[in-house]
């Protein structure tokens, strides 16, 4: 063989190795990706198994007569329910929803006598902390009568009422809009929020079902931000914005998904939540502070009110609230930041002071008329306390920048301005300017 045919025949050689080995390598990675996946699919079918021996359905297997039929005409209902916490502790369908023949909004039902939708009363069955601490709370009458007033009351909701501390605030008044828009509109809007505080006709206050969704009263679900979401939203109480901007939500956002959701009621800590939803600081046991379902619990001023003020266990609120911080930030960091939005609550406070002065002199002179928001100065003068002036301070103390500024301060700034061309517009056509 020539040297030339030698070479020849080594190159080819060479190139059928380099093809081999090119082979084995595709096949090699092949193979590897084929292993990844069937171990993912594994996984994956062992965490689906897992999620489902979790949760167990309680009734499959029942015989009660309520769920025999439900599973024909309601059968999500049931399933909700059977994979709930209540089923597993064997509280009936009949606990919840069966009572005496002359009870308050009762109706018969299949020989029974039972209420389509379980008032308070029956939740306080067994949960007699959470509804007196509720009954306290903003989200309680408060919420209804900002809306509906105290009409409707009976007497001894009316009495619990006035023994509210939340109602010491500032804007107690019911809000006109109701009114105005009619209940085409605010039976989707306006109640469909304030609801929350409603009261049955047991004159028990409230609906549970508003946080605690029925019927899986699942923790995840109540402790998840967008639950709240429901109503804090928009711009006279943007809590859930603010929330997705600030360091708190951005956390949830990233991480949540790895977040120890089902955690024990009073057992969590920070390797539970690493950040805070609405739940951890309003409601739940964290820290040295213990579980409440008064949202004013913890909170130091009156936010919501045009002028706000202290509220009137202002300190012990700001302990509770400050246990809660002080899982994660050190109590230099924690006071100094409320010694911050405190001013920032101030400085709000005196730009709705301003609007007030601005506005005397067009109320003494009777420059206004006596119907609720019939002429822009109206809209105006509500917009810069009820929307831009709250979003500042809910801001503020929320962390939420955007809010705090482009939401909020300039937005009240700018209907400062605007109130006081139109308050002197009307004093002018009167010729009360210079007097």
């Amino acid at each position: 063989m020539s040297e030339n045919e030698n070479g020849s025949s080594n190159g080819s050689g060479s190139d059928w190795r380099s093809w081999r080995l090119l082979i084995i390598g595709l096949a090699a990675v092949i193979i590897f990706i084929g292993l990844t996946l069937v171990i993912l699919t594994v996984s994956d079918s062992t965490s689906v198994a897992s999620a489902e021996e979790k949760r167990v359905n309680a009734l499959t297997n029942s015989d009660d007569e309520c769920v025999v039929c439900h599973k024909r005409t309601t059968p999500g209902i049931v399933q909700q329910y059977g994979v709930s916490s209540m089923a597993s502790a064997e509280v009936s369908c009949q606990d919840c929803h069966e009572v005496a023949q002359d009870y308050p909004g009762s109706v018969e039902h299949e020989g029974a006598y039972v209420l389509s939708s379980p008032s308070t009363a029956m939740c306080e069955n067994c949960h007699t902390a959470e509804v007196a601490q509720y009954n306290q709370s903003r989200h309680g009458l408060p919420a209804y009568v900002a809306f509906a007033g105290t009409e409707p009351l009976s007497d001894e909701n009316l009495a619990l009422y006035q023994s509210i501390d939340e109602v010491t605030a500032p804007d107690l008044q019911r809000n006109a809009l109701y009114e105005l828009e009619g209940p085409a509109i605010t039976r989707f809007a306006c109640e469909d929020c304030h609801n929350i505080g409603r009261p049955h006709v047991d004159d028990s206050v409230g609906q549970c079902q508003k946080c605690h969704l029925r019927h899986e009263f699942s923790l995840e679900q109540a402790r998840k931000p967008e639950t709240c979401n429901h109503c804090h939203i928009g711009p006279d109480h943007p809590q859930w914005e603010i929330y997705q901007e600030s360091p708190h939500g951005i956390a949830y956002m990233t991480g949540g998904d790895s977040w120890n959701w089902e955690a024990e009621a009073g057992t969590l800590t920070v390797e539970d939540f690493p950040a805070p939803t609405c739940a951890i600081c309003h409601f739940s046991g964290f820290g040295a502070s213990g579980t409440t379902h008064d949202t004013g619990d913890r909170l130091s001023w009156f936010l919501f009110a045009p002028i706000s003020q202290k509220r009137p266990g202002a300190e012990g609120n700001k302990v509770r609230m400050q246990n809660v911080c002080q899982e994660c930030h050190n109590q230099n960091w924690i006071e100094a930041f409320y010694d911050d939005a405190d001013a920032a609550v101030e400085a709000v406070n005196d730009w709705v002071i301003e609007s007030d002065e601005i506005m005397a002199p067009v109320k003494e002179a009777g420059l206004l008329t006596s119907e609720a928001f019939d002429e822009p100065i109206d809209f105006t003068y509500f917009d810069l306390w009820h929307h831009w002036g709250r979003t500042t301070k809910f801001g503020a103390w929320m962390q939420g920048p955007d809010y705090t500024q482009w939401h909020g301060a300039y937005e009240v700034l700018r209907e400062l301005a605007e109130l006081k061309v139109m308050a002197t517009d009307k004093l002018e056509a009167a010729g009360l300017m210079g007097e």
